[in-house]
């Protein structure tokens, strides 16, 4: 799967479901679970226990039928470990133009993050495949949408505070899609194994994604 594929997965879907200190061994039912409500991008991030082996573990159990990403990626050898592993996808939470060309050489899609229109910009021209705004919690869609007015080629992924009261407004003020972090994937459910929790709470997400694309719920 190559990067453009991969970035048209993103932006047809409209989420990346973020897992942050997801427990390993249930990394792959914590997928299922959210496979089964329709998600296709997946995001393991870096800084949870076992990173490497959750992504090796997905990437060879679901194939295409999921994209497996890596987030919290802060350098190029985590980059490297990360696609070692299986990787189909580079999320960083700031912008490290030495992860984007690394990326951009390995044919993988790269998602860095930015808050300002400078950093934003520059992390378009650097070649990032989409820009992730992060963390949009606190400013809000309003925020979004203002920085989209002279900003409006850029594809934009606000992350960080992104919930089932504000994700249809993230859409409506512009992005091109979410990162779901807790308010999806949250780890007291896969902890307790309450897996038809985490799929009716992506379906809700996917369902307002879709209402404010216009879309048929």
């Amino acid at each position: 799967m190559n990067r453009d594929e991969v970035t048209h997965r993103i932006t047809s879907s409209g989420l990346i479901a973020i897992m942050r200190h997801t427990e390993a061994r249930r990394a792959i039912e914590t997928a299922e679970a959210l496979h089964e409500a329709g998600v296709d991008v997946v995001e393991v991030t870096m800084n949870t226990t076992g990173a490497l082996d959750m992504l090796h573990a997905l990437t060879h159990h679901f194939a295409e039928r999921l994209v497996i990403g890596a987030g919290t990626v802060l350098s190029v050898d985590a980059a490297s470990q990360a696609v070692a592993a299986g990787a189909q996808l580079i999320v960083s939470p700031h912008l490290d133009e030495a992860i984007v060309q690394f990326s951009i050489e390995r044919g993988v899609a790269v998602v860095p993050g930015a808050f300002t229109p400078t950093e934003i910009l520059r992390a378009w021209t650097s070649g990032a495949s989409l820009v992730k705004v992060f963390p949009a919690g606190p400013v809000g869609p309003r925020y979004l949408r203002d920085v989209l007015a002279p900003l409006s080629e850029i594809p934009l992924v606000p992350t960080g505070g992104v919930n089932l009261d504000n994700a249809g407004d993230f859409i409506r003020a512009g992005a091109v899609a979410l990162g779901l972090g807790s308010a999806l994937v949250d780890p007291r459910l896969v902890s307790s194994g309450r897996f038809d929790e985490i799929t009716r709470t992506a379906q809700a997400f996917l369902a307002a994604i879709r209402t404010a694309r216009g879309m048929v719920p």
